[in-house]
Order: C-alpha cells, then structure tokens, then sequence
C-alpha cells in the first residue's frame, strides 16, 4: 500500500498517444458493455447469454444497490475514464491522466469481488460481467504499468 500512496504522489511523464488510444478504447469496450446491462436492466429484460448463468447473476441480490444496477456504476465509471482520456487528449497534462487512472484501483478491486460473487457463492457466470472483469483488469494493468513506466524523475534538492 506504501509503493502504491508513493507512486500516486509521483507525477507522471507524457504518455504516447498509441497509450492512450489503447486506454480510451478498452474503457469504450467497457462502457458499451455497462451501458447494455444497465438499458437492459431498467427495461425488465436479460439480455441473450451463450453459458447459461446471466439470468442468475443479473437477477441476484448481488446485481443492484439501492435498487441501482451495479452496471450503471461500471458505466459511470468507464464515462469518467473516457472523459479524463480525452481531456488528457486535449489538455495534454499527465495529472489529469494520473488521477483519472487512480480509479482503475478500486474498480478492479470491486471487479475481482464481484468475479469472486459470481463464482463461488452464485455459481453462475454472466458473459456481460466477466467482459467487464477482463476490461477492467486490462485498464487496471495497463494503469499499473504506466504509473511505473512513465514516473517523471524525482527532483533532488541541493543545497
């Protein structure tokens, strides 16, 4: 946890465009995705499922807060993904980049939990979801390698 407090201290160098582009298009595929199972929630339907398990885990106690569908979260967060991408696009300041990826943290720690769900205690996979998983940990991965590829060098002080 120390590691991960000091690399987000840390400012980030200019992150390449082919970066970047790669981001904004697996948080794009994560976001159709979210967006489809919220659409199909709020419209009372299950969406089309190839192993069988989607009508279990999106009808699960597991599946809504407050009687929000959890995918109406991964959609906003993908949104604001896909909004600090672009700003980073335009703007070209590494912070905006630095803390719009910070979500991916939780998020693929909320993922994993929700893969964990799935699992072992509904026994049931849901294609949408586990699409979800895999892109979140690819965001979560690739976050983790920009933030120790591209650390700006340290300022030393001299007296």
């Amino acid at each position: 946890m120390k590691s991960l407090k000091q690399l987000l201290k840390q400012p980030l160098k200019h992150v390449s465009l082919r970066v970047t582009l790669t981001l904004f298009v697996v948080a794009l595929l994560g976001f159709v995705d979210a967006a489809y199972l919220t659409i199909e929630h709020f419209q009372g339907k299950i969406p089309p499922c190839t192993v069988g398990g989607c009508e279990a885990v999106l009808t699960s106690t597991f599946s809504t807060i407050a009687g929000m569908p959890v995918s109406l979260g991964g959609a906003i967060y993908y949104l604001i993904l896909l909004i600090g991408i672009f700003a980073y696009f335009d703007l070209k300041n590494p912070s905006i980049l630095k803390w719009t990826l910070a979500l991916s943290i939780p998020a693929f720690i909320l993922s994993m939990w929700f893969v964990v769900v799935q699992l072992f205690i509904l026994r049931s996979i849901c294609i949408y979801c586990m699409g979800s998983a895999i892109t979140t940990t690819i965001l979560f991965a690739l976050t983790m390698w920009i933030y120790h590829t591209h650390r700006a060098p340290e300022l030393e002080i001299t007296s």
